[in-house]
């Protein structure tokens, strides 16, 4: 039986390069992001020495698990690169990280970052960011029936669902004890337009990273590739 190659961990392990020791790293969440984890941990020297952050649950777990050195994102001023993965990204490297619903944090460590860069396989790569995937606006409670309101009113036809909890009875709600919504669209507005939704009134912020990440790292059938925005195929 053929043995399908790992894309995600080829990704990961060109990643693992940029790394030098006494860095300040912080990673998002995703099976790439994963597998970067365990490399970091494998390399015993850079595991001693660098400083861990995460915008997720379970990749916090998974650094403590491999016994790295790990700090709450409030404890840096600065990071030296961000790694995450994300659901689509365009030539100019804007993404949409919809799945997670932690695009909060995840934006933050983007921002403190002096390079973030998105590793994933290669068909997370796309000429121009589709309507496959929601925004996902994180909101306010006072403010979810006035930002859905304005939100209908920007965007005419745009179909809003309150991101609901499979596992218990309600919404789901953020690590910050907001609302998560899902905004469907049949044709993704222009980039730009998108993202001036983080600019209604009781929105924290959306799931369109605009203009944020450095460089991308995929990996598929014809190998590895380094990603600067404005990349053509």
């Amino acid at each position: 039986m053929e043995i399908l190659p790992d894309y995600k961990k080829q990704a990961a392990a060109e990643a693992l390069k940029l790394i030098s020791e006494r860095q300040v790293i912080g990673l998002g969440a995703g099976s790439s992001v994963s597998h970067l984890a365990d490399m970091i941990a494998e390399d015993k020297k850079l595991a001693s020495s660098v400083i861990c952050t995460s915008s997720s649950f379970t990749t916090i777990n998974r650094l403590k698990k491999n016994a790295l050195n790990v700090q709450p994102p409030d404890y840096f001023k600065s990071l030296d690169i961000y790694f995450d993965g994300c659901d689509q990204f365009d030539s100019e490297l804007n993404a949409l990280k919809s799945g997670g619903g932690i695009h909060t944090t995840e934006k933050i460590l983007a921002s403190m970052a002096k390079e973030f860069v998105l590793i994933g396989d290669s068909a997370k790569m796309v000429d121009k960011l589709d309507a496959k995937y929601p925004l996902v606006v994180e909101i306010l409670p006072p403010a979810l029936m006035s930002v859905m309101g304005k939100l209908t009113k920007q965007f005419p036809g745009a179909i809003l669902n309150l991101r609901n909890s499979s596992q218990k009875d309600g919404a789901i709600i953020s690590d910050y004890g907001n609302y998560l919504l899902d905004v469907k669209f049949d044709t993704l507005p222009e980039l730009k337009d998108l993202n001036t939704v983080k600019m209604i009134p009781g929105v924290v912020d959306h799931s369109l990273f605009y203009k944020l990440a450095t460089s991308a790292i995929i990996a598929g059938p014809n190998g590895i590739n380094i990603i600067k925005p404005g990349h053509k195929n």
